[in-house]
């Protein structure tokens, strides 16, 4: 039998309930070693573009030195169009890495051919590649997943010729058209110059006043000339 100054379990128990209260947590804060700084958001002269077609493929080129095709690399092919000059450009990167492969003006001296024995790969040279830095003269292949989207990037290559080689011919009307505006809205002294030109044609029986006539498609024609390498630049990434 217990004695009854014996303290019983629950007893026990009950004594060292102080025991369990946890303490409280001391906060602490530490200085981060480094300071991570927002970086420029980097352009890729993309953003001044819209992309007309866009298509899964894999490109080759053709070496001359090993007289064979070697794999350039895969991912999208893009047609894009300057939104000022609405020049079309072709501009493919490498899945992953986003290297550029391909990169260069859509001309209409370019001819898009069908590779032999495959009816979703085509072929084409260009003259002026810009993919590696410098221009360069590229003999191109590139292959598509099936037939209907090799069919589709010729329609959309094709539509890019025309359009390029527009804008090409109309560099011409565009020298003409700053021409007759000169005419219209002449200085004072070439219109005492033209006023005096024209008296001299009606008492004279010798055309005299038509000889600056003759020069005057020579001087629109160099305007011409220096309008059109104005508006060819060169593509870049």
């Amino acid at each position: 039998m217990a004695d009854e100054h014996t303290p019983t379990v629950e007893q026990s128990e009950g004594t060292g309930a102080g025991e369990d209260e946890v303490a409280p947590s001391v906060d602490v804060h530490f200085e981060p070693v480094m300071k991570l700084e927002q970086l420029d958001e980097v352009k890729t002269m993309e953003e001044d573009e819209d992309t007309l077609f866009k298509m899964r493929s894999k490109l080759f080129r053709f070496d001359k030195n090993a007289n064979e095709w070697k794999e350039r690399g895969t991912g999208d092919i893009k047609l894009l169009s300057h939104k000022e000059s609405t020049r079309i450009r072709i501009l493919m990167r490498r899945e992953k890495t986003h290297k550029i492969c391909a990169n260069h003006y859509v001309t209409a001296d370019m001819e898009l051919k069908p590779n032999v024995g495959s009816d979703r790969s085509w072929v084409w040279n260009t003259t002026a590649d810009v993919s590696e830095g410098e221009a360069t003269q590229e003999l191109l292949a590139i292959r598509f997943a099936n037939a209907e989207n090799a069919n589709k990037f010729k329609e959309a290559f094709e539509d890019a010729q025309k359009h390029n080689s527009k804008l090409a011919g109309g560099a011409e009307p565009a020298a003409h058209k700053d021409a007759s505006e000169s005419e219209v809205e002449p200085d004072s002294e070439d219109e005492a110059a033209a006023a005096k030109e024209k008296e001299e044609a009606k008492t004279d029986s010798a055309p005299k006043a038509e000889e600056p006539k003759a020069d005057a498609p020579k001087a629109e024609e160099h305007k011409a000339e220096e309008h059109k390498e104005e508006s060819a630049p060169v593509p870049t990434a």
